[in-house]
């Protein structure tokens, strides 16, 4: 790359970027109306409803939607960070800078010897493709906390393992980062950091841990990869419902439980692939590391008895830390994962309508986008797989194993 087109790419991505976030400013607003229904409802209803209650010094135990960690809180809490706003307003300019935010990040990780800044473009597309729920759902601010673990950890291995304990208190996954993490001073830091949140809300705060119960009785979600069995058998005269229930749309009847109880079962073979991969798998480079949680977080998320749009979020902040690396293995998957958002947008909101009543349209859309997320899953497993256990990094002397230290060794 020449020097101009060097001093044009920057350039070129934030001016990409300013106009695609407009664009989504514009719908969260409701300067213009999106296709489909409200996606802003659960920001300016039931995140404002919780900010209420938390600002009285309790969490909203009573309410079954609330199935987030202790730190869920602060980001529900962040609109009073911008007081002079209304509080849907606050949360989407907060959500915009969390945007703002990862992009600089990868932007910046591109910069450096054997990177390349096409994963802030993948950042940059994946977040125009899924449309405005991206700005109306906390995940990128947990997604920005994910990125900012993984490029800060390869070479401050701490700082992962503390952003990591922050980030599963905001959402749970975050912990899949510390998938290919072998020693144990990231996994105290990361224990440390939750547990000493996790006391310090448990003393503060009344209900803070009710989120582990809450989700006890809940169905299958109709996007997730388990619903397509009933999509499909209501054609066939099955006789369940599809209800709003735990804050999703679900199917609820005959043999849901099954199905759930299937969806765990498949959530516990793909960890434990994980986990013989990593037993199989010897000293790793930090491509691989990246990788790893990259295919853990697809295979919490294709087992999930619930695949909500906003998940996408993640798998494309975790594909563009991966294809930060000019070496990486992921292009494939990352691309389908770019294929996903696409359909994810169409799925919901656009013609959620159809989903919902399992017409030929719904059906075929979630077919796709499933699709090409359990395409994305395998082939980011078999490429990991590949990379580090069927071509194993090639033996260096003692004296280039110190100084060139990764994230596995330190």
């Amino acid at each position: 790359m020449d020097t101009a087109e060097a001093r044009r790419s920057p350039v070129l991505l934030l001016a990409v970027w300013a106009l695609t976030r407009l664009v989504l400013l514009l719908f969260v607003l409701k300067v213009w109306t999106f296709p489909g229904p409200d996606v802003t409802s659960d920001v300016s209803v039931i995140y404002q409803g919780w900010y209420d209650t938390l600002r009285s010094g309790s969490f909203p135990h009573d309410d079954v939607t609330w199935q987030y960690p202790p730190a869920g809180a602060l980001a529900i809490l962040s609109p009073a960070l911008l007081p002079f706003l209304d509080y849907a307003h606050a949360f989407a300019v907060l959500a915009c800078l969390a945007d703002l935010a990862v992009l600089c990040l990868l932007r910046y990780a591109g910069t450096r010897p054997g990177r390349t800044p096409r994963g802030a473009w993948v950042w940059v597309v994946g977040v125009a493709l899924l449309g405005p729920t991206v700005y109306a759902r906390y995940d990128v601010m947990v997604t920005a906390v994910a990125v900012a673990a993984l490029l800060a950890g390869l070479r401050r291995p701490r700082v992962l393992g503390a952003l990591v304990g922050l980030g599963a208190l905001l959402k749970v996954w975050p912990v899949l980062l510390l998938a290919g993490v072998a020693r144990r001073r990231v996994w105290l830091s990361a224990a440390a950091t939750a547990g000493s949140l996790a006391l310090l809300f448990a003393l503060t705060a009344p209900g803070a841990f009710a989120f582990l119960t809450a989700q006890r009785d809940r169905g299958t979600e109709v996007e997730s990869l388990g619903a397509l069995v009933f999509h499909v058998a209501r054609h066939f005269g099955w006789e369940g419902r599809v209800l709003l229930n735990y804050g999703s749309v679900e199917f609820l009847g005959p043999h849901v439980d099954l199905v759930s109880s299937g969806a765990l079962f498949l959530s516990v073979i793909g960890f434990g692939w994980l986990l013989l991969w990593r037993v199989s798998a010897g000293r790793l480079p930090a491509r691989a590391l990246t990788d790893a949680a990259f295919v853990a977080v697809l295979l919490f998320t294709v087992t999930s008895r619930v695949i909500s749009p906003q998940y996408l979020v993640w798998l494309v902040g975790l594909a563009a830390v991966c294809l930060c690396f000019r070496d990486s293995r992921m292009t494939l998957p990352g691309h389908l994962v770019l294929g996903a958002c696409l359909a994810t947008v169409l799925e919901f909101p656009v013609f959620f309508a159809n989903v919902v009543a399992s017409d030929g349209l719904g059906i075929t859309l979630l077919l796709v986008r499933n699709g090409l997320l359990v395409l994305a899953t395998v082939t980011a497993a078999l490429q990991l797989w590949r990379g580090t256990v069927s071509q194993p990094l090639p033996t260096v002397p003692p004296q280039a194993t110190r100084s060139q230290e990764t994230l596995s060794s330190s």
